[in-house]
């Protein structure tokens, strides 16, 4: 091995805490990696590492060493990139992470349309709507509705979607439309039990908040389930703007109290950073792009 191969695995060791670890992701035994470590002490006649059964800490030489040595694997990571684009065609697997109940809505275009005009891409596609670390678990792309200052990560507007107060018309036939968010107290409302105040929805009108407690016969976590609800005319949700084109374009949701502001959510496509997209990756995301362009002109329509 050479020095800077053993100057890659002080980085990945000081990085993975533990020789195990370390280990396994260079693909090497425990005491090949340890021997490495101090073949490296040996060639600049320092200590880098207090080594105890349960931890590991840097002494002041290898503080001082380790940014070098993280600047090597990022560098030799960089011009793996860069030869991997060289390489890269409009072939091979895009991995992407997304809402629950937005994947589900645009599934059918990633399937069809997409699929049709680029049969060589190979879409991964995770529905999930807990926090996933794009970088640490190979993901391409992702949906958020925050970013969080992530220097790690490229953000790309997508949309601000809203909450919009929705029934079928057979709900409104039968128990009527509320005129005012107050007569939302006395219908059957549809609420989101990912909410700890679900029980409570919130409206906006030149200035003033209003406050509603509601209840109703169904709660769920899942969008779509909601969705489903109010088209059987079980009662009024609210549900993200992205969800309904379709439905309140054809008449089967009827948008109720479009006078009163409810919340805005911005949307984002995120990647990580890496100072350019395969060929793959950027076609789809210009696509994820059309389709959220093309979700709010139908709104802007209606």
């Amino acid at each position: 091995m050479s020095e800077m191969d053993d100057l890659a695995a002080f980085a990945v060791l000081i990085e993975a805490g533990s020789f195990t670890l370390a280990a396994q992701r260079l693909g090497c035994s425990k005491g090949q990696l340890s021997k490495r470590i101090s073949q490296l002490e040996a060639q600049f006649s320092v200590v880098l590492l207090q080594r105890t059964t349960r931890r590991l800490s840097l002494t002041a030489a290898g503080a001082a060493l380790l940014p070098q040595a993280q600047a090597l694997v990022a560098q030799a990571e960089r011009a793996r990139q860069a030869l991997a684009r060289l390489k890269d065609d409009m072939a091979g697997p895009v991995r992407m992470t997304v809402p629950v109940s937005l994947g589900e809505t645009f599934f059918d275009g990633l399937l069809l349309e997409f699929s049709q005009k680029y049969p060589d891409v190979q879409i991964e596609l995770e529905l999930n709507n807990n926090f996933r670390d794009l970088a640490r678990d190979s993901f391409d792309l992702a949906v958020r509705t925050d970013v969080a200052n992530d220097e790690r990560l490229v953000a790309r507007p997508l949309l601000a979607w809203q909450e919009m107060t929705c029934a079928s018309p057979a709900y409104l036939e039968r128990y009527g439309e509320p005129a005012t968010p107050q007569a939302l107290a006395g219908h059957r409302c549809l609420l989101n039990s990912h909410y700890s105040g679900r029980e409570e929805w919130l409206y906006h009108q030149r200035h003033e908040l209003l406050r509603v407690k509601v209840s109703g016969p169904f709660a769920s976590n899942h969008y779509n389930l909601l969705k489903k609800a109010a088209l059987a005319g079980a009662g009024i949700a609210r549900l993200p703007s992205y969800l309904l084109p379709t439905e309140l374009a054809d008449g089967r949701l009827r948008w109720l109290l479009r006078d009163f502001q409810t919340r805005r959510m911005p949307m984002y496509l995120v990647h990580p950073y890496q100072g350019g997209l395969p060929k793959r990756t950027q076609v789809l995301a210009d696509y994820l792009v059309g389709w959220f362009k093309r979700s709010g002109e139908a709104l802007d329509r209606l």
